[in-house]
């Protein structure tokens, strides 16, 4: 297909509801990170209910799963660029911007492994659960640099208020966790009060650590 035939089917709704989908996804991914992290401060740290900051946590997870679908869907289905199913499990098989979408799709990759094995961890035992856990303090940064490296809409100075706010928010939550650390006045995994067994919703909990 000619770039004029490409130019003219464009829909470019679709691909505002992609990048608009993407930013939100962001913000959220940002808070669900630093509600995780909230989650292992002392309670001196807490402005709210620890259980509070839990439940909070799992529900905007679920909003960012389905922001997700939407990102994803409106990025392959824009006929604009070519993507490819492919390219959302197989990092840097794009030919559309492979390192910018690469790394989007590592940021998911490591997400999907969080959250299955959030779903799972009654059999997987805490240990191995915490392990893969870590993998969160991965995924926000190659989500981040995604953002940055794949909009090409940095130049608009609101979207980029979101996204370095996004980046300040989870820089003053890494260092109130180091802080924590190294005063010895974060808590344990196991003290967070467990929700009811009818309000669990089993999603991962992104930067908890």
């Amino acid at each position: 297909m000619s770039a004029v035939a490409a130019t003219s089917n464009h829909l470019p709704w679709m691909w505002l509801v992609s990048r608009g989908s993407g930013l939100v996804l962001l913000l959220l991914f940002t808070a669900v990170f630093v509600l995780g992290i909230s989650t292992r401060l002392g309670s001196s740290s807490m402005a709210m209910p620890r259980f509070e900051v839990a439940e909070l946590h799992r529900t905007l997870a679920l909003f960012a799963v389905a922001m997700l679908i939407l990102h994803v869907a409106t990025a392959i289905l824009d006929p604009y660029v070519s993507i490819g199913w492919w390219a959302t499990i197989l990092p840097f098989t794009s030919r559309y911007r492979p390192l910018a979408l690469g790394l989007g799709t590592l940021a998911v990759d490591l997400g999907a492994a969080v959250l299955l094995t959030s779903l799972a961890r009654r059999r997987l035992g805490h240990r191995l659960w915490r392990v893969v856990h870590w993998l969160a303090y991965l995924a926000w940064p190659l989500a981040f640099m995604h953002s940055v490296s794949a909009g090409g809409d940095m130049g608009i100075w609101w979207v980029a208020a979101l996204v370095w706010g996004s980046a300040s928010a989870v820089a003053v939550a890494l260092g109130a966790r180091v802080l924590a650390a190294v005063r010895g006045d974060g808590v344990s995994r196991r003290s967070i009060p467990a929700p009811p067994a009818h309000r669990c919703l089993g999603t991962a909990r992104i930067g908890g650590g």
